[in-house]
C-alpha cells in the first residue's frame, strides 16, 4: 500500500526527532491516527481528556526539555480548544507545533459540519500557519513549521483536510517546481555575539555603576554559572522574575528571589535603590516594579532585537542568547571591591526568610495555605520538577518553593492563564518518568481541567497534585478588595471533595486540614507509587499581599472593608495576625 499524506507527516516528525504527541482523537484526524498507530513504537501518543490540556502539556514539555512540543486535535471544536494552551506557549516563547484536521477539501467554506477555517483562526497565535494540499506538500510544510517554531521559539500550525490525509503518493500532481526531497530536517541554532565595541560599552556602563542589579529571566535558565559569576564580580543581587525562578538556587547569597506582586520585599528594595540594571533574558511585564525613570542606567540582553528597551529604557542592547553574550561580556567586567549593596540585600533576605519561616510554620486554624508549600518545599527532591497554576497559588509557590540543584519550575508567565499546572506536569512526567513531578494548584484552576487526573492514571504518570483548597477564586477576590476597593463578588466556589474524586479516577487521594498533619500526609503522598492528589483545606481569608504594600493598596483595602466586605472581621483578624497593620 502506497504511503499516504498522513504517513509522510508522521514519518517526517520522527525524522525531526519527535517522539511524543499530546492530543485527543476525532474523525477529522483519523488518517493521522492510523499513521500513528502503525508507528507507535517510534512515536508515543499521550491521550488527554481535553484538547486544551494537550496544548498545555506540549508547552510544558517544551519548557522542561527545551525541545519541540507537539499537540494534535481534530477539526472544528478540537482545534478551537487548543488555542488557550497555544497562546500560553506563544506568550512564554516556547516552540510548539499544533497539528489539526479540517473538513473535506472540496467542502471547505460550504457550511459543512465542523467547517471552521482553522488556518485563519490560528493566524494570530501561530508564526507559521499552513494548510496541507496533498502528499507532495506535506514534507516541505512540516520542515518549515518546525524550523519556525524552534528558531522563533513560538507556535507553528499545520492543518490537513481529512480526505487529503488519506491521499496516497501520486494521488496529487506534484508541480515541476516542487523538486522532491528539496528541504532538510535540520535546525541550525544561532549563537550570535554582539560586536566587541558594543560589549565594551556595556561593560563600561556596568563598571561605572555603584549599585548594580541583575534581573535574570527565563532566557538565563541555561546560564546559571555565568549569571552567578557576573553577580560576584559586580557585587550585585540577582532578582528573578517568576519564569526565571530556576536560574539560580534560592539559597544562593546573590539572589533576593522573586519580583512583582508575588515577589519579595528585598527584591523590590533592590530595584528601588540600584543605579545600574542589567536585564538578561527577561520580559517581566509589570512596569511599576522597574527603577523609576532617570534612576538607573541599563543594559539588556535578549535574543529578540524587538524586545530591547521594551520595558525599561536601557542605554545599551546586546542581542543574542544570554549564555553566549554573558561569556563574551564577563572578561570585560571589573570586580567591585565595595560590596555594601549586596550586603544590605543579604541582610534583608535573612529577615525575609525568617518571616517566611514564621508564617510557614504557623499552627493556628483554619490552616494557612503557606504552611502547605513550606513543608512541601522541605520534602522535594533536588531534581524535582514543580509546576504551579495561576492565582494565589502562584504566590505561595513563588515564596515557599526553593530552587535547589537541578530543580525545574514553571507556570503560565505572560498569559497567566488558569488550568496550566496539571497539564504542564503531564508533559514533565512523560519527558522525565524517573524524576519527581509535583503540581501545586488552586481549586479554581484545578477544576477547569480536573479530568486530566484520569490521564495521569491511564498513562501511570508519577505526578503528585497538591490542591490548595479555599473554595474561592482567591486572586480575583483579593484584586477586587485590595486593588479595586470593592467587596468580593462572584468568586465563591462550590466545594468539591477532591480526595473522593481522585480515588474515583483510580489515583491515590489524601486530605489535610490540620497543620500538624501536613508533613506526614505529604510524605505519604510523595512516597506513593503512581499519581496522587492531596487536597489541603485552608483559610480563604489569608491574603497574598505583595512584599511591599503601597498606600494606595492600603486605602483601597480599607475602603472595601468599610463598604461591606462580608468577611471583613475575619479578614481584619487574619491581617492583624500577619502583622500587616498598616493596611487597616
Amino acid at each position: 500500500m502506497a504511503p499516504t499524506t498522513a504517513d509522510l507527516l508522521v514519518e517526517r516528525l520522527i525524522a525531526w526527532g519527535v517522539d511524543t504527541i499530546f492530543g485527543f482523537p476525532g474523525d477529522g484526524i483519523n488518517g493521522i491516527f492510523e499513521a500513528l498507530r502503525t508507528r507507535q513504537k517510534q512515536i508515543a501518543f499521550i491521550q488527554v481528556r481535553h484538547e486544551e490540556a494537550a496544548a498545555f502539556a506540549a508547552c510544558g514539555y517544551a519548557k522542561y526539555t527545551g525541545r519541540l512540543g507537539v499537540c494534535l486535535a481534530t477539526s472544528g471544536p478540537g482545534g478551537i480548544h487548543l488555542l488557550n494552551g497555544l497562546y500560553d506557549a506563544k506568550c512564554d516563547g516556547q516552540p510548539v507545533l499544533a497539528i489539526t484536521g479540517h473538513t473535506f477539501h472540496d467542502l471547505i467554506g460550504t457550511h459543512y459540519q465542523q467547517d471552521v477555517d482553522l488556518d485563519k483562526l490560528f493566524i494570530d497565535v501561530a508564526a507559521f500557519n499552513q494548510r496541507v494540499m496533498g502528499p507532495s506538500h506535506v514534507t516541505g510544510v512540516v520542515d518549515e513549521a518546525i524550523k519556525t517554531a524552534l528558531t522563533r521559539r513560538t507556535v507553528a500550525h499545520i492543518t490537513i483536510p481529512k480526505d487529503i490525509q488519506q491521499w496516497a503518493i501520486g494521488d496529487d500532481h506534484r508541480s515541476d517546481a516542487n523538486i522532491n526531497k528539496h528541504s532538510a530536517d535540520l535546525y541550525a541554532a544561532v549563537r550570535s555575539v554582539p560586536p566587541q565595541e558594543l560589549l565594551q560599552r556595556a561593560a563600561d556602563l556596568i563598571n561605572d555603576g555603584s549599585k548594580v542589579a541583575i534581573l535574570a529571566g527565563r532566557g538565563c535558565l541555561g546560564a546559571r554559572d555565568e549569571v552567578l559569576e557576573l553577580a560576584d564580580r559586580v557585587g550585585g543581587p540577582i532578582v528573578k522574575p517568576l519564569l526565571g525562578k530556576a536560574v539560580v538556587p534560592d539559597d544562593s547569597p546573590f539572589t533576593t528571589g522573586g519580583i512583582g506582586l508575588l515577589g519579595t520585599a528585598p527584591s523590590q528594595d533592590v530595584l528601588e535603590e540600584c543605579d545600574t540594571l542589567l536585564i538578561a533574558g527577561s520580559g517581566f511585564p509589570y512596569l511599576e516594579f522597574y527603577p523609576k525613570p532617570g534612576q538607573a542606567k541599563g543594559v539588556q540582553i535578549d535574543v529578540d532585537p524587538a524586545r530591547i528597551g521594551l520595558r525599561f529604557a536601557v542605554e545599551i542592547g546586546l542581542v543574542g542568547d544570554c549564555r553566549t553574550v554573558l561569556r563574551a561580556l564577563l572578561p570585560l567586567v571589573e570586580r567591585k571591591r565595595n560590596r555594601d549593596f549586596l550586603k544590605s540585600s543579604q541582610d534583608r533576605m535573612k529577615d525575609w526568610r525568617g518571616l517566611m519561616k514564621e508564617r510557614g510554620t504557623r499552627s493556628d486554624m483554619p490552616m494557612k495555605p503557606q504552611v502547605v508549600t513550606y513543608h512541601l518545599n522541605r520534602l522535594l527532591d533536588d531534581d524535582a520538577i514543580v509546576s504551579a497554576d495561576s492565582g494565589t497559588i502562584a504566590t505561595w509557590a513563588a515564596r515557599y518553593i526553593d530552587i535547589r540543584e537541578r530543580m525545574q519550575f514553571s507556570l503560565s508567565g505572560s498569559l497567566a492563564t488558569m488550568a496550566n499546572g496539571l497539564p504542564y506536569s503531564i508533559g514533565a512526567a512523560v519527558a522525565f518518568p524517573k524524576r519527581q513531578v509535583v503540581c501545586v494548584v488552586g481549586d479554581g484552576g484545578f477544576t477547569m481541567l480536573m479530568g486530566e487526573v484520569a490521564t495521569l492514571v491511564k498513562h501511570n504518570l508519577n505526578v503528585k497534585v497538591i490542591i490548595i483548597k479555599n473554595n474561592v477564586l482567591g486572586e480575583i477576590k483579593w484584586e477586587q478588595v485590595v486593588l479595586e476597593g470593592n467587596p468580593q463578588y462572584g468568586v465563591q466556589l462550590q466545594p468539591i471533595d477532591f480526595e473522593a474524586y481522585a480515588k474515583a479516577c483510580g489515583a491515590a487521594g489524601y486530605t489535610i486540614e490540620n497543620p500538624k498533619d501536613v508533613e506526614k500526609t505529604l510524605k505519604a503522598a510523595l512516597a506513593h507509587r503512581g499519581p496522587a492528589v492531596v487536597q489541603a483545606i485552608v483559610d480563604p481569608n489569608e491574603p497574598p499581599f505583595p512584599g511591599k504594600i503601597t498606600t494606595k493598596q492600603a486605602l483601597r483595602f480599607a475602603k472595601a472593608l468599610a463598604r461591606g466586605e462580608k468577611d471583613r472581621w475575619d479578614i481584619i483578624k487574619t491581617v492583624l495576625e500577619d502583622k500587616v497593620r498598616e493596611v487597616v
